[in-house]
Formats: structure tokens, C-alpha cells, sequence
């Protein structure tokens, strides 16, 4: 659920290690490496083969929150032997442990619950109607199909379900710049550990409709295994192969719907979306909702936003067209013609989410500070006006980028998220450097990944290896500090090593050889190596190891700051007091270098 996201909708892998692909043959010495091994990526299906699609049609009824849904998938079995059941995710279902429903009235048809939820009502074979039995795995979150009959390797079948849905209404509170600074500030400080809930990418606030996973949709596959396990964590929890996707949504007429494709209105109250190969369909909706749209080298790039938040809307779709222009020519041609920006309310413990082809931001940050309504946060925000906006930017360059690593190249956000996360934290230093110049690029690396990895040392955090899953991150500070930021420090420093010609060869070839497929970090690691000299492969394994698996970061980042964390013997806050707009003097005085951290999109 995705989330920086996530959400992503990623893809994930668990295949033999270091491939053949692209345009590189890998091979490694014995010498080095203990034995030769040579493996091999499959490539994207082409046009004429069978592909795994989704023909669904929604009806929405945006005030009460709820859905009704007809889904006519077509599963191909890419497998090596027969199957006779089907599995799908039911990500709006996921709960954390222990959770307890919540004993609240709500008015008649209102959805009771504070998560979303998605109830399957009836499967059918769409051969002939049948009716076929299912069941619900994994606490409601697993649907299990069983077809009348086995699929066998290369063939495919089509199954019809019918289900309804609702979302939760989010409390405004929980989504405003102050609570998601002070939820900053005390993960900091107490360590607090935080898990994505369905809620968080699901849900209705401030007039927007956020469904990130609305639907039924097939769980992953590494070659007859279905990966049907969700870890819930700080990271994404979301894992599925890509398809095509043909979506129609009726909703009131007054009621804007985007996603990430372009749409077409067919009949009134009814968009009609259309896209191929990817590995999700997320929903935005809206009364107020707004949009504008640029192009650039063949990708269409659109900011969406409220009418309030126009100023910031504008300055957002500049960074992501400049974004992708400089990734399209760095790392290759995107499949997708179509990158969505979306301001939404999103909670604290989330400052942005990606899903193919839409990155979503935090409304939170949309912050015009020339307007009036600025006057109302406290002194201490509207000081950090330059912390607030290079943040935002940052978070556009690498909800951009993550476009080409974790949607195109998938991975396993659950497992390996230093593939998708630190890949795109470097491509928004790419960014900086390529826009902004040198001097900003390296100001840009001082405050966005090494103040972040520093700041979490001097609150007493532990350095920890980079290649951990992500369930082993307590909260978004630890993982912005070591999957993100130490992370993407290893390939500035696979750059300096190998040089900006080796380096971006690597790159290019790890992006094609793995695009629409699933990678792992033995696909990365080979295609450094396979750009490396036979002299840098030594220096490049141990670049991987140094950076991955070990813990040299204060070495190699930087030691945490003495002086900040003598000012550091303060109570921490007891919560956050509404309406109280002096509840950050206690930490004003921690200067420059705490706010530019506490003002973060994590």
C-alpha cells in the first residue's frame, strides 16, 4: 500500500541470481567469484501472445464511500505445469495486528468500519457463467478461486467476479503539515514503530478519494509459486505482474475521476481508461479536483490538485516534466506515455505514495507561502519556507523516478526495497545535478541524504545494513535514513568509482534487461559488474558490500552531530495539542539542520 506507496503496486522477484540480459553478456571470473554462473531474464511478451487482463467496471457513489464492482480477468499461466486454483490479493482487507474494529454509529448505508474493506459477492467462469467455488485465505485477504478446470503452461482462462467496497472517511487532523512534522519528530525521538494500513491509500478526506487497490488483482508469480504473503511494514506491501487494464468508472457527473492513464468520456457520468502493462490501477476522485498537463520527450506529465493548491500545482508539474525529460534520456524510453502527480490528504506516517504511472504527494506540503492562509501555522514552519519547498521538490524528482525503478523494473518492495527506494533517491540527486547544477546537486546530497542518516544517528539511532526487508525498519525516519539515504549514497559512490560513461552504462542495460520483469539486487549488482573493467570488479563487489551489508555508515556518511544532541535534552512531546501553535518552541532553538530534516517528505 504503497507507500513510499508502494505502494507501489511493485512487482517483485525471486529469481536465480545475476542475469543474462539486454544488451550484456555477464560473465565472472572463477578466480573471483568461486564458479562461473550465467543466468537468463525472460523477455516482455510481444503483442500477439496472450496477457494478463483486467476488464472492470466500477460504479461509484463518492458520498457514501462505497462501490460496486464487476471484474473479467484473464489469468495466463506462465508457469511450468498445470494449475487449477487462482489467487488474488484483497489489499483493502489487510489489518494490522491486533486491530479492532472500531464501535461507532454512523448514518444508514454508511460504512462503519475505520479501514476499507472489499467483499466478493460471486466468481463465474466468463466461458459459460458457471458458478465457481472460492474461498477467503489469509484473515479475508487472499481469494482463492478454483477452476473447474487446470490451466495448463501457456494457456490462459477468463474469470468473472463481482464484489463491493468502501472507504473510510480520514479525520482532517491527522493530515495537516504540523501533525506530519511532529509525527516526524517523535518517531525521531521515541523511536516509535509504525506499519502501512489499507487505510493510508484507501480512504476519503478533504472532498478527495484516494482507491489504491479498489479491487480483486492476482497475486504474484515466480514460476508455479504464488506469492501470496504480505509483510506489513514501513515499506510497500503491494506485489503484482504487470497486465493491461480496461477501466470504466460511473460516478455523479459532478464527480472528476482521474488515474494514471488519459481518459475518455463515453457516456455522461462514465470515464473510460485504458493502459497496458503495469502493475496496478489506482484511483483519484474528486468535486474539486483540477488538473493541468505538459509533454515531454513522448510522456505526458499532469499535476492534479485542488483549486487552493494551484500555485504549488504549477511548480510541481515544472519539476516533473524536467524530471523526466533528464531520466527518459539518462536511463531509457518509459513504456508508459502518461505520469500523474497528485496532491491528496494523505496521513502523517506517509509524506508520498507511487503506483504506475501516479506518484501521489502529501497536500500537507502544497504550501503556497506567499498566501494568506500561511499565516495561521506557526512561526517555526513558516520559517523553514525553503526547507518545506526543496523538500517537495526533492519528493517529485524521486515519485518520478520511481516510475522507471519499481514500476518498470520491478521488485520486491517488502524484501528488497533499497532496489526501488535508493535507485530513485540517486535519480533525484541525478535531478539536482542535471537542473539545478554542481553546487545545488551537492547541497541537495548534504541536506537530503546525508543530513538524514546523521540527524537519525544523533537521535541515538542504530546504523544498520541497507539490504534488510523492510519489515526490519522500525519507522519512515529509520527508512529514509538507511534504505533511502544510505542507500543512495552507495551509487554516487559506484559513480565516482566506475565513472559517469561505466556507471550510466550499467544503468541503461539494468533497465532494459529488466523492464516489465521482475529484478532482484543479483540483476543490479551483475550489470555494474558486467560495465566494470576486469580491475573494478573487485572494487565494485566490495562497493556493494561496504554500503549493503556492513555498517560503516558513520565512516562513510558521517558521525552523528555532538552539539545538536547535547540540545537534545529535552522531554520528549506528549503528543500534539490542538490548536496550541507554540508546541515547537521547545525545539526552535535546534536550528536550521533539525527543521530542514523535521520538514521532510518521508
Amino acid at each position: 500500500m504503497s507507500g513510499r506507496c508502494h505502494h507501489r503496486g511493485h512487482g517483485g522477484s525471486l529469481r536465480i541470481p545475476l542475469c543474462l540480459c539486454g544488451k550484456y553478456f555477464l560473465i565472472i571470473l572463477a578466480s573471483y567469484y568461486g564458479s562461473l554462473v550465467v543466468a537468463q531474464n525472460q523477455s516482455p511478451k510481444s503483442s500477439g501472445e496472450p496477457r494478463t487482463h483486467y476488464q472492470i467496471r466500477l460504479t461509484l457513489d463518492f458520498d457514501k464511500r462505497t462501490y460496486l464492482g464487476t471484474e473479467r480477468v484473464r489469468f495466463v499461466n506462465d508457469g511450468e505445469h498445470a494449475t487449477s486454483s487462482v489467487f488474488f490479493h484483497l489489499y483493502p482487507n489487510v489489518r494490522l495486528p491486533g486491530y479492532t474494529p472500531p464501535n461507532t454509529k454512523t448514518e444508514p448505508g454508511q460504512p462503519v468500519s475505520d479501514e476499507p474493506r472489499v467483499d466478493i459477492l460471486e466468481v463465474k467462469s466468463a466461458k459459460d457463467g458457471a458458478h465457481l467455488s472460492f474461498g477467503l485465505d489469509d484473515q479475508e485477504t487472499t481469494l482463492h478461486v478454483n477452476l473447474r478446470e487446470a490451466v495448463a503452461p501457456g494457456a490462459d482462462t477468463e474469470i468473472e467476479i463481482l464484489f463491493r467496497g468502501s472507504v473510510p472517511e480520514i479525520d482532517p487532523e491527522e493530515t495537516g503539515l504540523v501533525t506530519h512534522v511532529m509525527q516526524q519528530v517523535s518517531a525521531a525521538i521515541r523511536s516509535t514503530r509504525e506499519m502501512r494500513r489499507a487505510r493510508d491509500t484507501n480512504f476519503v478526506c478533504r472532498g478527495v478519494m484516494v482507491l489504491g487497490s479498489a479491487f480483486p488483482i492476482l497475486t504474484a508469480r515466480d514460476g508455479d509459486d504464488w506469492l501470496r504473503k504480505v509483510d506489513l511494514s514501513i515499506g510497500d506491501t503491494a506485489l503484482s505482474d504487470v497486465a493491461d487494464y480496461d477501466v470504466s468508472v460511473e460516478a455523479a457527473s459532478d464527480v472528476h475521476i482521474f488515474s494514471a492513464a488519459q481518459s475518455a468520456k463515453a457516456d455522461a457520468g462514465v470515464v473510460r481508461f485504458s493502459l497496458v502493462n503495469v502493475r496496478d490501477f489506482p484511483i483519484i476522485a474528486g468535486r474539486n479536483l483540477r488538473s493541468q498537463q505538459r509533454e515531454v520527450n513522448g510522456i505526458t506529465l499532469r499535476s492534479v490538485f485542488r483549486p487552493e493548491h494551484e500555485i504549488v500545482a504549477k511548480r510541481v508539474l515544472d519539476i516533473a516534466t524536467n524530471a523526466a525529460r533528464i531520466y527518459s534520456e539518462q536511463f531509457g524510453t518509459l513504456p508508459l506515455n502518461c505520469i500523474t502527480i497528485a496532491e491528496a490528504p494523505l496521513v502523517a506516517t506517509m509524506g508520498s505514495d507511487e503506483f504506475s504511472g501516479l506518484g501521489v504527494i502529501a497536500s500537507a506540503f502544497y504550501v503556497d507561502f506567499d498566501s494568506a492562509a500561511i499565516r495561521n501555522m506557526p512561526d517555526v514552519i513558516r520559517e523553514q519556507r525553503a526547507s518545506v519547498e526543496d523538500s517537495l521538490e526533492w519528493a517529485v524528482a524521486h515519485v518520478v523516478a520511481n516510475q522507471w525503478w519499481g514500476v518498470t523494473v520491478g521488485n520486491d518492495p517488502a524484501r528488497q526495497p533499497v532496489l526501488d527506494e535508493a535507485l530513485s533517491s540517486w535519480s533525484a540527486l541525478l535531478y539536482y545535478r542535471e537542473a539545478h547544477g554542481e553546487q545545488a546537486a551537492s547541497a541537495a546530497l548534504d541536506e537530503q541524504l546525508r543530513g538524514v542518516y546523521k540527524l537519525y544517528r544523533t537521535f541515538g539511532g542504530e546504523d544498520m545494513e541497507a539490504n534488510h526487508a523492510a519489515r526490519e525498519y522500525r519507522n519512515s525516519f529509520q527508512y529514509a535514513a538507511i534504505v533511502e539515504s544510505k542507500g543512495a549514497l552507495m551509487f554516487e559512490a559506484l559513480r565516482k568509482l566506475l565513472g559517469d560513461e561505466k556507471f550510466f552504462a550499467a544503468l541503461r542495460d539494468y533497465y532494459e534487461g529488466n523492464s516489465l520483469q521482475l529484478a532482484d539486487m543479483d540483476d543490479l549488482r551483475g550489470a555494474f559488474l558486467a560495465a566494470a573493467t576486469s580491475e573494478q570488479r573487485r572494487a565494485v563487489s566490495r562497493t556493494f558490500n561496504r554500503w549493503l551489508s556492513s555498517k560503516r555508515g558513520d565512516e562513510d556518511i558521517g558521525p552523528p552531530d555532538t552539539k545538536l544532541a547535547a540540545d537534545l535534552g529535552l522531554p520528549a512531546p506528549a503528543g500534539i495539542p490542538k490548536g496550541d501553535k507554540n508546541v515547537f518552541t521547545p525545539f526552535s532553538k535546534l536550528g536550521k539542520f533539525f527543521w530542514q530534516q523535521m520538514t521532510r517528505i518521508r
